[in-house]
Formats: structure tokens, sequence, C-alpha cells
């Protein structure tokens, strides 16, 4: 059994508690939310629509008390990112496991979670990218930008208008392997324009458009529904559970293995 604790109760955190609930290997034993939410001291059963569950959602200032009250082996994270940054501190020093699925971190905040799991040995899984479909974006466009790497790129997201950062997290590593790919095939780094719209109440879209002088190429992600991402996160606290350093969700998915072992079949036949 996996004991859990969710940090941040928004629209995400929500949808991750309900899917979590489901799972047999998985127990939520904590939650915890912004000190100024009308949530704290209520019943998570109450805030996501279930009968009530017996875990009462705590200020995320209490967090060091709280997770060491309820001793939960991963905290999955989708606050903000200075509170991110903070819960890693506390975290990691406590041998606490980590999936921040929180988007907007800036680099030194991704350098300061990899420093953490390094000094204190425990595990963080950064996933702003968490869904099974933009991983498989992520992949398929490095291998696209290598192909065509004479090509010209552009990259256009859209979320919903209550989004704060822009471009988005994905948007940004989209852009990163873009840049390798063409980079590994011994063309210089390209510029990649980024178009971020915030509009209405869109859950997601990624799209990439490769173009050149004749013909061009597209590749987009949708997500539907916010439980897209809970089920991504699900996926990284099963993998997170009991490891040891920094991790992405391509290491979760292990699609470059998938990959390497679709090759070698296509071989064989």
């Amino acid at each position: 059994m996996i004991k859990v604790c969710i940090s941040g109760l928004g629209r995400t955190g929500i949808e991750v508690a309900k899917v979590l609930l489901q799972e047999k290997d998985v127990k939520i034993v904590s939650a915890l939310c912004s000190p100024t939410s009308k949530k704290v001291n209520m019943d998570l059963g109450d805030i996501i629509g279930t009968k009530q569950l017996g875990v009462k959602v705590g200020s995320s200032d209490n967090i060091e008390s709280i997770v060491f009250e309820t001793s939960p082996d991963v905290v999955v994270d989708f606050s903000t990112p200075e509170v991110v940054v903070r819960n890693a501190k506390i975290l990691s020093k406590m041998k606490v496991n980590m999936v921040v699925g929180t988007t907007g971190l800036k680099e030194e905040n991704i350098e300061t979670l990899y420093g953490l799991t390094k000094k204190h040995s425990n595990a963080i899984v950064y996933a702003p990218n968490i869904t099974l479909g933009v991983n498989v974006l992520l992949l398929l466009t490095n291998i696209a930008s290598n192909i065509l790497n004479d090509y010209d790129f552009h990259i256009t997201e859209v979320h919903h208008k209550l989004k704060k950062d822009a471009p988005s997290g994905t948007a940004i590593k989209i852009s990163r392997e873009i840049e390798e790919g063409v980079t590994l095939s011994g063309n210089s780094k390209p510029e990649i324009p980024i178009d971020a719209v915030r509009a209405g109440g869109v859950v997601g879209v990624h799209k990439v458009m490769i173009a050149g002088e004749y013909d061009r190429l597209e590749i987009t992600h949708e997500s539907f529904s916010r439980k897209v991402f809970a089920i991504g996160a699900l996926k990284a606290v099963r993998f997170i559970n009991k490891k040891v350093g920094f991790y992405e969700m391509g290491d979760v998915l292990e699609l470059s293995k998938v990959l390497s072992g679709y090759l070698d079949e296509r071989e064989v036949i």
C-alpha cells in the first residue's frame, strides 16, 4: 500500500484525489491546501463529492507536522511554484518522495529540486508534462526535428484563462526537444517561436508546426479532461515509491525503451 498526501486542491488536485481513491494499492492519508482556502479543516470527501473519508484537509503552512503525523510515502504536489520549492526542502529532509505536477517552475527551481534529491537521497518526479499523450508528442517531435533539421519550427499552446504561467512548462519542454533533435543532426540551434493563448476553459492543447519550403508537418496533443493528468500522477506515484533520485515523466513511462523495442521488432520482421 502506497500512502499519499495531496498538496494543492485546485481542479487538478481534486481530480487526482478522485482517481487515487479508486486504486486498491494507494491510500490518501492527508491533504493540504492554501492556508487562506475555505477548504482547510474540511473533510476531503466533502470537497471531491464523495462520502466522508476521515481525511481532514490541512494548511500547507503545517506540512511538516501533518506529514510527520500521517507518514505518507509520496506527496503529490499540484500547488504553486513557491509552495513546491518550500515543500521539497521540508520533504527531502524527511525522506519523503514527491511527484511535482505543478507548472511554472523556473530553471533555478528545478535545479533546487535536483540538488535536494542528491543531498538527502529521496526521490522527486518533476512532471509538468504529466500525461502519456504529451510525452509521446515530445518523443515524436524530437525524432521529427532530427530528420527535418532544416525546417522551421513553431509551437502553439492553448490553456484556460486562469492559467498563470505562459508559455507553459510543456511548451518549453517541447522547444528543448526540438533543439536537441536539430543539434544532434549537426545543425545549429534553431529559433523556436512559442504562441501562448489563454482563453475560456480549455484544458490544454499543444501544437508543433514543422514547416519546409514545400510541405508542413503538425503534431498536436489535446487534453479533454483533467482526469488525464490524474492518471499520469498515479503512474508517477507507483514509479517513485521507494526510489532515490531525480526523474522526469519520460523516465516513468520509459518511452525510449518502448521505441527501441519497437525498432528492434521491425528489424526482425
